[in-house]
């Protein structure tokens, strides 16, 4: 069996849902299941819904509540027919119904709390799967439709759930039976915990929900369809000359992930690495395209992507203290964790730490508690570049033709990575574009 994953763009109206049926009815002899993500720009909307609706705008909300329904009534009345179409409406009028009734519940409240988001979140992706399924039917496909809050199951942390193993494997054995000649079609990013209460697994989710779910069925391939040719060198946006990754390693893709490439999430990579399970990203805009293949392993080496990271900041920790001083850096990563911060780059002297985070919020805090070990500096507006590949060290020159074309862009703080596959640096924002240029002019043309 095979997953493929549709994500916002691909099914944001009735000729995009038809061209994701095509590519799936293409595959049907491979018992495809079809995850996909709300309709485009409805998780947007719906976030906008929440704001004004806590801020005490009803009006505006239950305009925008207007809108989805809207959309995704008049979509079915363009694709389907007859008794399928009074079914699809009413069930979709249900839904809306039910979302109304939440987003009152904030209006009157003024307040979300991380539970009700994700129940109001979820609506997004029910609604999209529910026409999808229904435009299946429409076109003679033998379709189910399923609740991924079945077999997706997960902790209590809302807005960003975490599945737990063994339950959720067990629950999609027991509820997802792929089998060739139907399409089987389930929600993306949303779950549930033990005792029924909708989750979601975070933005960028649904690729998490399609490996999970191809991971416990053991699948042949898990396919991303994005509206991208597949992985680039680097943001086409831009970059010049970005060009398409043919293939590309688990690690790597993880590497590119975390630091700033948006093709797949991060979470994505690891359900597919338990069971070696094939990832295709590909574009369902061009779905001729061969698009990236993210495998266990791939010949090529060198330089795979250079990618970037935006609003970095560094912070900085001088003390004498730190001379022949156990435990000093746990110390200073307590205080991290205590305000629930990542570090994503660390360079170490005799005397001094310096870290980069993302989260610029809880900074205030952390530097007041580790101004109590030594002298603290904060450096804002920066930026990590991040060049990812195989065996980057064994190629002798790799080192002076990264700094070669640096044209004079100041370095923060350089990271050779604990493995072979990156090599970071952090800049001035101002110089993140034109940096990446010159590194991909360098190793790309």
């Amino acid at each position: 069996m095979i997953v493929l994953k549709f994500g916002g763009t691909s099914v944001e109206n009735a000729e995009r849902i038809d061209r994701i049926l095509d590519i799936a009815e293409a595959q049907l002899d491979r018992a495809p299941v079809l995850v996909s993500s709300a309709m485009g720009k409805t998780t947007n909307k719906i976030e906008e819904i929440i704001v004004h609706a806590v801020e005490g705008d009803s009006e505006e909300a239950y305009r925008l509540t207007g809108e989805i329904s809207d959309h995704h009534l008049n979509t079915a009345k363009e694709f389907l027919t007859g008794g399928n179409l009074e079914s699809t409406y009413a069930a979709v009028s249900e839904l809306m119904s039910q979302f109304s009734s939440l987003v009152k519940g904030l209006s009157l409240l003024h307040e979300c709390s991380p539970r009700s988001r994700d129940a109001l979140l979820s609506f997004g992706e029910l609604l999209s799967t529910r026409l999808i399924a229904a435009r299946a039917l429409e076109r003679g496909i033998n379709t189910e439709l399923l609740d991924s809050r079945d077999f997706v199951i997960t902790d209590e942390n809302f807005n960003s759930a975490r599945p737990i193993g063994a339950l959720t494997e067990k629950a999609v054995r027991d509820r997802v039976f792929p089998e060739p000649l139907k399409l089987i079609i389930a929600q993306g990013f949303i779950s549930s915990t033990e005792k029924g209460v909708t989750t979601t697994l975070g933005r960028g989710g649904s690729d998490y929900s399609a490996t999970i779910i191809g991971s416990a069925l053991s699948a042949q391939e898990v396919q991303i369809w994005t509206d991208v040719d597949g992985i680039m060198t680097s943001d086409p946006r831009f970059v010049k000359g970005a060009k398409t990754i043919d293939s590309i390693t688990y690690s790597e893709a993880g590497e590119l992930a975390f630091f700033g490439a948006k093709v797949v999430h991060p979470a994505t990579i690891q359900p597919a690495v338990k069971q070696q399970i094939p990832v295709l990203v590909k574009n369902s805009h061009n779905p001729q395209a061969p698009g990236t293949a993210i495998l266990p392993a791939v010949n090529d080496k060198g330089v795979k992507a250079i990618t970037g990271k935006r609003e970095i900041t560094v912070v900085s920790i001088s003390s004498s203290n730190m001379l022949n001083a156990y435990g000093f850096l746990k110390n200073i990563f307590t205080i991290f964790d205590r305000y629930k911060t990542s570090v994503d780059l660390i360079s170490t002297s005799e005397v001094s730490v310096s870290m980069t985070i993302e989260n610029a919020e809880s900074v205030e805090g952390i530097v007041k508690e580790l101004e109590e070990m030594g002298t603290v500096t904060v450096e804002s507006n920066k930026s990590i570049i991040c060049l990812v590949g195989q065996e980057l060290w064994k190629d002798s020159v790799f080192v002076s033709r990264v700094f070669g074309s640096l044209n004079g862009t100041p370095i923060r703080m350089i990271s050779l990575g604990a493995s072979d596959t990156n090599l970071s640096i952090v800049v001035p924002e101002e110089k993140l574009i034109g940096t990446i240029q010159s590194l991909h002019d360098e190793f790309f043309s």
